[in-house]
């Protein structure tokens, strides 16, 4: 597992705009949004662990969360969405971050150990398909041919053996690791089964890795959130993808209309409810609710509906009356 203190150069930079902005948005800068109106500062620590994907944005929130309380420190750990749920349910964490909803076993382990916890949307996903920018032969991929690379006891290794119009060019291949949230939606809808995939591939929990592996090599590709991708736009390129009606770019819009399909997703925290009952998790997580608009748009994700809004308002209301 990595824990990173929230402390990333990305947020340095938007954190003191990001911050006026919340501070416009209404609410008064000497009391904290979990404090229950008492103007208590908080303090300790929100242990928080799970998907790769949604690191950055939780990452982001406890980086602007703690310009406001500066006694509360934000831990964010990166074990993937199942290695994230493991902890979760044992009870090492607070707080988990999920790329995909908790999974049927996973609900059991909580069970079995007493866990309790919401599910809430944080954010909308467009996983991006992304290739080296001087890639200058692909610029759209059918969910078939995605397929024909990434289904299992795929024998696909150069790029013509894709498509014959592509080039004889290696085809070097990085992905989210097996206990990753993105791995399991990514094989799910292209695959047609979760979890089933070719194996000799570059697996990692740490996207940065990809980022370094697909513009490190003229004919790799890889998959991964679509933060990941804006973040690091100079190095990469965003596939398009058909998923049956025409080629579709990942972006803010497409996957918040749906028109991005299979890839449009949504993203979660999921509190436990003996974290909630420790005032800085609960502040934390009003926090992240309250602001999340600017939250998103800060860390660069694709923000919730109204509809999505709604029933984060519903969520978080059913929060504050426990």
């Amino acid at each position: 597992m990595v824990i990173r203190p929230v402390k990333h150069l990305r947020y340095v930079a938007v954190s003191t705009a990001a911050l006026l902005a919340l501070s416009a948005c209404g609410g008064n800068n000497n009391q904290s949004s979990g404090d229950s109106g008492s103007g208590e500062s908080l303090s300790g620590q929100v242990v928080v662990d799970g998907s790769s994907t949604v690191e950055p944005l939780t990452a982001a929130a406890g980086e602007l969360f703690k310009e406001q309380e500066k006694g509360v420190d934000v831990a964010v750990g990166t074990s993937g969405t199942g290695g994230g749920f493991k902890k979760f349910c044992a009870g090492e964490t607070d707080i988990s971050d999920a790329s995909r909803p908790i999974k049927d076993e996973e609900k059991a382990l909580c069970d079995k150990n007493g866990v309790k916890y919401s599910e809430l949307q944080v954010a909308n996903d467009a996983l991006t398909v992304v290739v080296n920018k001087d890639n200058d032969w692909v610029d759209c991929l059918t969910v078939a041919q995605l397929k024909t690379i990434w289904e299992p006891r795929s024998k696909v290794k150069t790029w013509n053996q894709v498509d014959p119009k592509f080039p004889n060019e290696p085809l070097p291949l990085y992905g989210a690791g097996s206990d990753s949230g993105t791995f399991d939606y990514f094989t799910a809808e292209i695959n047609g089964k979760e979890g089933e995939s070719r194996t000799d591939y570059n697996p990692t929990e740490d996207d940065n890795i990809t980022v370094q592996g697909v513009s490190g090599a003229k004919g790799a590709l890889g998959y991964f959130g679509f933060s990941y991708f804006e973040e690091n736009a100079d190095k990469l390129k965003a596939v398009k993808i058909d998923g049956g009606k025409g080629c579709v770019e990942p972006s803010v819009a497409t996957a918040q209309d749906g028109s991005y399909t299979p890839l449009a997703r949504p993203l979660f925290i999921y509190p436990s409810d003996k974290g909630l009952q420790k005032k800085q998790v609960l502040g934390f997580v009003e926090f992240y609710l309250e602001k999340n608009q600017e939250i998103v748009e800060a860390a660069k994700f694709v923000p919730l509906t109204d509809a999505q809004k709604a029933t984060a308002k519903t969520e978080l209301d059913k929060l504050k009356a426990q």
